[in-house]
């Protein structure tokens, strides 16, 4: 039987945190949820994370940034074509949201929608995440040869996001599975005009 791997407390405070995060957003995410969540006292907390739940949020950032493009780049791997790859990601995405109640969506846009011109550290690693990204999506359609792919990578992230909110809200995957299916087709249909 493998061996069991209990984590860290450090890697549970994070983990604890991405769970508020995608649920109830960075200020709707206390310490003391945090905390009882990770079953960690809160001197442990600032032994980790001096910046307190700043410091904690940016980790909870790097961590799924991490794991999104995990995903994806398992995706990539799978399937040649990376817009089926892209578009499987996405849908994968809706099961989860669906498997959740519609209560975790995407951890950053959660926290991009309330950030301020204050959270300075924090936009600037939401902005670090939604470039890598964007670049791992730009690579692989331009790999592909699929003309500008820069800009197609910009649209699938807007559309991914603005459609895990919608789906989110109406607690449904439709919005999202409608918006990917007329994108894949619309860049199906530029990829003919090019070729």
């Amino acid at each position: 039987m493998p061996e069991q791997h209990t984590p860290g407390t450090k890697q549970r405070l994070v983990s604890a945190m991405t769970d508020g995060l995608q649920r109830r957003g960075l200020h709707g995410t206390g310490i003391s949820d945090v905390l009882r969540e990770a079953g960690a006292p809160k001197g442990v907390l600032y032994h980790h994370f001096p910046d307190g739940k700043t410091g904690l949020a940016l980790a909870s950032i790097d961590e799924s940034i991490a794991i999104i493009t995990g995903w994806l780049d398992l995706a990539l791997e799978k399937y040649p074509d990376p817009l089926e790859a892209i578009e499987r990601w996405v849908r994968a995405a809706s099961r989860r949201l669906s498997e959740t109640d519609f209560e975790a969506g995407c951890p950053l846009a959660t926290i991009a929608l309330e950030t301020t011109a204050a959270d300075v550290e924090v936009r600037t690693a939401l902005a670090g995440a939604f470039a890598q990204l964007r670049a791992r999506m730009t690579e692989a359609l331009a790999s592909a040869g699929t003309p500008h792919a820069e800009g197609l990578a910009v649209l699938i992230v807007a559309t991914y996001e603005g459609g895990l909110l919608q789906a989110r809200v109406a607690n449904s995957v439709v919005p999202l599975q409608l918006a990917t299916d007329t994108l894949g087709a619309l860049i199906r249909a530029q990829r003919a005009v090019a070729a």
